[in-house]
Order: C-alpha cells, then structure tokens, then sequence
C-alpha cells in the first residue's frame, strides 16, 4: 500500500479531511476576519534586493546576529522592479547567531505572527485582520464586486448547476448526479433533451460546450428563477446547506457568479474602513465566476468581465506613483492581465476572458495576491508560481500543511507580495 504524498504541491497530492474547510469560519466561531492568513513577501522577480552605492540603488542595513531572546530592530530600504524605495522596519527576536540569508524563525510578543526567512522570501502566519497593517498607503487593492447567485436547482436525482450567461440568452450548465451529501458530474443527457425544472420551468439541451457543460436554455429569466428555486452550489466537502448570504462577499452589487469569488470573502465593512482609513486604495472589476470543476481540474473556460476606465487609471495612478496593485482573487489577476498591454499598462477593457496566468508568460499589471490555498491539479497554482516564485510558493505550501490551513472557500488566505 503506497504512502500518500505530503508534498502539497504534487500532483498525487490528496489533501486530508481535516484540511478541508467544512463550513463557514461563523460556524467555528470565528469573525468573516478571524481566518488565518499566510503571508508570503519575495518571489518570481526578484524584486526585493539589497545592494550598495549611490546611483538610487536600495541599502540593507541591518544586524546579522543576535544572542538567544535578543529582540532587534531590522530596519531595510528595498527597490521594487517599479523604482519605488521602500522602508521596513520590524522587531525580530534573535535565535542566537543566525547568519544573514539562513532560515529563521520569529514570534511576535502576542505570539501569533510567526515568521520564516530564506533566500526566496519571508513567509508569516498572520490573522486576516491583521492585512491593513501589512500593507501601505498608496498600495491599491483590486477587487471583484461579481455576487453569487443561488445557482443549483435540485430535481430529485439530478441538479442543474447554472454556469455563465451567453450574449445570445443560453446558459453554460452542468448536470450533476445527486448524492447523500453532495452531488457528482452526471456524463448523461442529450442534445435537444427537455429537463423540467422545479415551478413549471423547463430546460432544453441544446449542445455540450465542453465535455462536462451543456448549453441550454430555460423557458423563462434565468436569474429571477434562480432567487426563487436555487440555493447556492455545494460540493462534497461541505456537510450541509448554508445560507445564500453565507456565499457572499463584502464587494458583491452585481449578481452573475456561479461560485462565490471567495477571496473576498474576509473582508468585513470595519476592515475595509481601517484600510481606506490608512490610505489603501480600493478598486473594483467585475467577473462572473463559472462553476469549479474539483473533480477534474480542468482550466478555466471563456467568463464575462469588465475593468472600469476610473479602475484602469486607479491602477495607473499606483503603478506611476510606485505602489503595489494587489488584486484579491484569482479572477480579478485574470480580468487585469487580460486588460494589460504588452507595456503592462491597463487599459479599460469588457469581454470574454480564458487568460490563463503561466509562470513563463508572468504578470504585467499585478504586484500581490490574495487568494485562497490551492490543490496541485488546479490551473490557479501556475498564476501563483507566476507571482511569487515556484521556490518562494513551495515553501509556503509546505508552512500551510505544517500549521494545518484549511483548503476551499471557507477556508484560511494566502497573501503573496512580490515585494
């Protein structure tokens, strides 16, 4: 009998029951802002050097050692690949003589962020309402204001997962197989087939879209259907049923995703308000999320975006000015960069989306992440190699399972600063 992989990011990689979110932070008696939040500062580009001279290049002052519970000041100005000087400045507890570029280990005096350096990055264990200290005045956080909707409808063996809205008034569906707890895909059903839906509704078949989704058509308007039949799809690693405002985000005024866009989810109006306070900017796009595929894996399919023109100079004002442009969620990094010139420059933009992020192609207009914890199979991994360095994402996924985060939309956040 083989020995599962612990290698998160293998491709064998099961990931345990235990690191399964089953239901919302809520319900663990935590706040939306209670998760735990994994930060992870370095990466792909190299963009946090230390050299010397005077040609505006960054300095590194700091000590090297420090004798055992010694707490000392580290105090660093750095120069992102946008020309930005940056100053850090934090209490580090010395761990007895560790040399500069060799791995340590911090604990704050709360002794809740805990902190590890390599030659990659730095990698902490931070709690969500931490974030606003975390980043800068003038960082801009690009987030997607899509919300969800209630997008099962349950028949008695089967349910008709709505996917994406077409400009021609069809839907891309998914027909699943229901079970005890959850549902599996259903590889039946035919072109031209009619399904009667729960209200009199009926659902024609018109043609598979790809081998797991069908485009179809409903007798009637899909959305006010699905507030009134629907409840928000749940898959096998979720134990019951859960409120439809339990699938929402902070950001969510325009209904139109399949799936929460959950890395948006944390977020409460005190923390939005602490970090508007501390001058972190705020900037909506808007995508509509399709349906997951956790069994299969498959990459993204065509979704319907939109970057505004006061968003694209928003993320022209901090790129020009040298602050970061964090986007929180997958599916905004993939709205921006499909929104990016070659220059990285963005530009207003409304469409069809199937960009993939690859670590070869790289980003143009993005400098952080915020996003969930990823299984290896999934396409989003290769985004997050992209911006925080294989290396740098390795390591982190290793802490992550060392420290028990949990997987899925309920579950803990990964924050990724390529500097």
């Amino acid at each position: 009998m083989s020995t599962p992989t612990t290698d998160a990011m293998a491709s064998d990689f099961v990931l345990p029951y235990d690191l399964e979110a089953h239901e919302p932070p809520e319900a663990r008696g935590l706040a939306r802002d209670g998760v735990r939040l994994l930060v992870s500062r370095g990466g792909a580009a190299e963009t946090r050097r230390s050299t010397e001279g005077t040609q505006g290049k960054a300095r590194d002052a700091r000590e090297t050692r420090g004798s055992p519970g010694e707490t000392r000041t580290d105090t660093r100005e750095t120069r992102g690949s946008n020309g930005k000087a940056r100053t850090d400045t934090r209490e580090i507890h010395g761990s007895g003589g560790d040399a500069a570029g060799t791995r340590a280990s911090t604990e704050d005096t709360r002794g809740r962020a805990r902190e590890t350096r390599g030659r990659g990055g730095e990698i902490s264990h931070r709690t969500f309402s931490d974030l606003p200290g975390l980043l800068e005045p003038g960082d801009l956080l690009v987030v997607n204001n899509s919300a969800t909707l209630p997008a099962a409808v349950r028949l008695d063996r089967l349910a008709v997962h709505f996917s994406t809205e077409r400009e021609d008034g069809t839907w891309l569906v998914e027909l699943r197989r229901r079970m005890e707890t959850a549902s599996e895909p259903y590889p039946g059903g035919a072109g031209g087939e009619w399904l009667p839906l729960p209200g009199g509704a009926t659902l024609r078949l018109l043609e598979r879209e790809t081998p797991r989704l069908w485009r179809a058509r409903l007798d009637r308007e899909v959305p006010a259907y699905l507030h009134r039949y629907g409840v928000p799809i749940r898959y096998s690693y979720v134990n019951e049923d859960w409120p439809l405002a339990d699938y929402q985000t902070v950001f969510g005024v325009r209904p139109g995703s399949a799936e929460m866009p959950s890395a948006g989810r944390p977020f409460t109006t005190g923390l939005v308000t602490e970090l508007v306070s501390r001058g972190i900017g705020l900037a909506p796009i808007t995508l509509h999320t399709g349906v997951a595929s956790p069994e299969k894996n498959e990459p993204p399919y065509p979704e319907w975006f939109e970057v505004p023109e006061t968003t694209a100079r928003q993320v022209e004002l901090a790129r020009e000015s040298g602050s970061r442009v964090i986007a929180v969620g997958t599916t905004v990094v993939r709205a921006l960069e499909t929104a990016a010139l070659a220059t990285g420059r963005v530009r207003a933009a409304r469409g069809w989306t199937s960009h993939i992020v690859t670590p070869s192609a790289g980003v143009r207009a993005v400098n952080g992440l915020i996003t969930g914890l990823h299984e290896p199979r999934s396409s989003h991994l290769l985004m997050l190699s992209a911006i925080a360095g294989g290396e740098l994402l390795s390591r982190s996924y290793v802490e992550a399972l060392r420290e028990g985060y949990l997987w899925h939309e309920f579950g803990d956040v990964h924050l990724i600063l390529s500097y």
